[in-house]
């Protein structure tokens, strides 16, 4: 099986100017992404694609494989599926976010584990434990809730499922992670589909797989990792400690 890890970025960010370019420990954030997710030995390959020249440079420039896309392009599924086209070798894509620089192999490894167990779903993701007393009730933290077999029923910003008895415990709930795998042909058919209501209403992409009826198979991680949102996450970012697994 092979399988084709595409890092979208961009050069422009609402919250932080120059995202990708920042300097995280001394590397720019966008290698650290590309080093951390190539040292995953189940993955084929790894490719930056972008519509800045200048991030282009800074992945050729320390050996990394870079794709040029179009500055139309929408989404970073958009521009992933863009790169995908290209690749008619590869079973399964990885769409990991530029904003992830403390990857580690060992996640990549648990999100595409379903495609080694027998199982074929059109798309997988990963999640883990969810703080239920800081993160349950924060918009910011997007929410899933899966089935008895892993597979999501929905993805939430409001704190989901509704806790009649405050004093249930055990929950279908996790904290999603923004990092997906999905089958190529199904990626190239994902990125057509119409926008669907709910889609909209969270601002959630993944919504439109779940409402044209499409299933989705959570994978479960650990543990949190750091992204890079805000200038605060930046500076954590500085001194954090990461071990690689």
């Amino acid at each position: 099986m092979k399988i084709l890890c595409v890092i979208p970025s961009r050069i422009g960010s609402t919250r932080l100017e120059r995202k990708p370019l920042l300097l995280i420990q001394g590397k720019p954030m966008i290698q650290m992404v590309y080093e951390n997710a190539s040292k995953c030995k189940m993955l084929s390959k790894v490719i930056v694609a972008t519509d800045s020249e200048e991030i282009a440079n800074v992945v050729t420039n320390y050996g990394g494989n870079v794709a040029m896309t179009s500055s139309n392009i929408r989404t970073g599924s958009d521009r992933v599926a863009a790169v995908a086209e290209q690749h008619d070798d590869m079973d399964i894509i990885i769409n990991l976010q530029g904003d992830e620089p403390f990857i580690k192999p060992k996640m990549l490894e648990q999100l595409i584990a379903p495609y080694f167990s027998g199982e074929q779903p059109e798309m997988a993701t990963l999640a883990y434990p969810l703080d239920m007393q800081k993160d349950y009730h924060d918009p910011g933290v997007v929410k899933v809730i899966t089935d008895l077999k892993g597979y999501a029923l929905y993805f939430s910003r409001s704190p989901i499922p509704y806790l009649r008895d405050s004093s249930q415990k055990q929950l279908p709930v996790y904290h999603h992670m923004g990092i997906y795998a999905f089958k190529r042909d199904f990626l190239l058919q994902y990125t057509k589909l119409p926008q669907t209501p709910c889609e909209i209403a969270e601002a959630l992409e993944q919504l439109r797989a779940l409402e044209h009826g499409y299933r989705i198979r959570v994978s479960l991680t650990e543990e949190k990792n750091l992204e890079i949102n805000t200038q605060n996450d930046l500076a954590m970012a500085q001194n954090f400690k990461f071990i690689q697994e």
